[in-house]
């Protein structure tokens, strides 16, 4: 099983807005917006973070995928 980040780009789209935004907007580091990008695991308070700012739900963010 593995973690797809894949809905909050399509999101961000959805919402015009650029990583840099989002990154601002959560207040969360570059670092994390690294790992975001590259599907790797992320506290959950983080999540939670970039949920708040997008006024939206956990499951808008991110999938369970097959490996």
């Amino acid at each position: 099983m593995a973690v797809s980040y894949k809905k909050l780009w399509k999101l961000l789209i959805d919402k015009d807005m650029k990583k840099k935004d989002l990154r601002e907007a959560a207040g969360i580091s570059t670092s994390t917006m690294a790992k975001l990008s590259k599907n790797e695991n992320v506290n959950t308070d983080i999540l939670v973070k970039i949920c708040k700012a997008l006024n939206c739900d956990i499951a808008d963010i991110m999938e369970i995928t097959e490996d």
